[in-house]
């Protein structure tokens, strides 16, 4: 089943952040916060303004994104765990990964 997100919303994906601590300790999943990283899977058209012309999204399928603690709303599609937020709740994106996707 494929999804495609409404108006100004974003389909993230969480990214699993290291299961060590600088240290060599592993964290247990008990003791782990919930990544507050993700790459978009999908996004929506975009939101309509005023003059009833619709504005793009900034963030496309596989950008690297930082979004709050509590945002979104956690869906699950297809056996994924995915997170289906508006761009707004998105604080901002990762330009580091695009480079190094760039130089690998």
């Amino acid at each position: 089943m494929k999804f495609r997100p409404l108006h100004d919303r974003v389909v993230v994906r969480r990214i699993d952040e290291d299961e060590r601590t600088k240290g060599g300790i592993i964290i247990p999943d008990t003791a782990k916060e919930k990544p507050q990283q993700g790459e978009v899977v999908a996004v929506g058209p975009g939101e309509t303004d005023e003059k009833g012309q619709v504005q793009p999204l900034d963030v496309k399928p596989g950008d690297r994104v930082l979004f709050g603690k509590w945002s979104g709303t956690e869906v699950k599609i297809d056996g994924d765990d995915l997170l289906i937020m508006k761009e707004s709740d998105i604080l901002g994106v990762l330009e580091e990964s695009a480079a190094k996707k760039k130089a690998a």
